[in-house]
């Protein structure tokens, strides 16, 4: 019985093998183009950053304006992800018969499809973040 039971399951467990190596690869590549999109920013604006810096500017500061841009593109992002929310949902239906032991409008993943994302990309921006309280106010100002 057992082998019966894998031989019928086995199609469909590497077809959810495979989609969840896929998501994983696309969350990899979300997280990469975020970081390197605010460390382009961060070496860019090394001076807007360096300037107030030197002049006492708190560390917090400077990480709160890279934060907060880096905020406002996760935010833009979201629109993405309400549209894939719809989109998901009215798959739902086609993918039935693939879930096995998850409702098709399971509140909780519903809720990781979210966040999960959101919290990749508020990483990726902290990094870069973190980076711009390191710069030496001293180069800037040798710059100017």
């Amino acid at each position: 019985m057992g082998e019966i039971m894998d031989r019928e399951t086995s199609q469909t467990a590497t077809q959810a093998a495979l989609l969840s190596g896929l998501a994983a690869l696309a969350l990899t590549i979300v997280g990469v183009g975020i970081y390197g999109v605010m460390a382009y920013l961060v070496s860019q604006r090394t001076n807007e950053m360096g300037i107030p810096m030197a002049l006492g500017a708190d560390r917090r500061n400077i990480r709160s304006l890279v934060l907060g841009h880096g905020t406002r593109l996760v935010v833009a992002g979201v629109a993405g992800v309400a549209t894939g929310l719809v989109i998901a949902c009215m798959l739902t239906r086609l993918m039935g018969t693939l879930l096995f032991g998850v409702s098709p409008f399971d509140p909780l993943t519903f809720a990781g499809l979210t966040l999960v994302p959101t919290f990749v990309a508020l990483a990726a921006c902290y990094i870069p973040a973190l980076r711009a309280t390191r710069v030496d106010p001293m180069v800037p100002l040798r710059y100017e």
